[in-house]
């Protein structure tokens, strides 16, 4: 399989199945609106889940990881052209794949194990709180900080930097530089949600920035690998 086949067919699967999967955390665990819900409530209904629900966080941060052979393969593509540009966007899209990951994770190998005790009539109520307390420092670390703000911001640099060697690439037209250089700069925003003055209660516009953010992302990768595959 040639570089540019095999970058076109992951740019198309990636958005896919990232979205199926989306979908399915969303009917199975109200994800994302859970996580507006006490802890005790997530995590109860997170064991309430079972195995389809582990199983499906563990799909969803594989798809994070395939984020990272992108970047590398799309890198090839473009540098057919010479753009110094390249090694410095492939770099920040591995990146992204790594925060993206690493907030995920928690979600099929940390969560199962809080929510076992959550939920174990025998735990004592210190140990419930315990176990509360355990789940919110690591929702606002790797949650909040690595994944949505390092996450996001480094999706969108990734995806704006692409987007600007597309100007510059024989293997991409104008019309699709454009809008990826819109829509990475909407992610970059959105990682601002926590940040500053809004650490607390979060920036509301930012609510309504990421969901938007990430659907025309979605289909901006599905044209780009259209584009390769013809």
């Amino acid at each position: 399989m040639s570089v540019d086949r095999a970058a076109g067919a992951l740019l198309v699967g990636l958005p896919i199945v990232f979205n199926v999967l989306f979908f399915l955390l969303g009917r199975v665990f109200d994800y994302p609106g859970i996580l507006r819900s006490p802890v005790g409530t997530i995590l109860s209904r997170f064991q309430a889940g079972g195995l389809r629900l582990r199983l499906l966080w563990y799909g969803f941060m594989v798809t994070a990881i395939f984020l990272a052979p992108l970047a590398v393969l799309l890198g090839q593509v473009l540098a057919r052209d010479g753009l110094e540009l390249v090694p410095v966007a492939t770099a920040v899209g591995v990146l992204a794949a790594v925060f993206q990951v690493l907030g995920l994770a928690r979600w099929p190998f940390l969560v199962p194990a809080l929510a076992r005790t959550y939920d174990d009539p025998n735990s004592s109520p210190a140990a419930r709180e315990a176990t509360a307390v355990v789940f919110d420092s690591f929702h606002r670390y790797l949650g909040v900080a690595v994944g949505e703000c390092l996450g996001y911001l480094f999706t969108g640099a990734w995806t704006l930097l692409v987007a600007v060697a597309m100007l510059k690439s024989s293997s991409f037209d104008d019309w699709l530089a454009w809008p990826g250089i819109a829509v990475g700069l909407l992610l970059a925003l959105g990682s601002l949600e926590f940040v500053g003055r809004a650490e607390q209660h979060g920036w509301r516009p930012a609510e309504t920035i990421v969901p938007v953010a990430y659907t025309a992302w979605s289909l901006w990768l599905l044209a780009a690998g259209v584009v390769l595959l013809r």
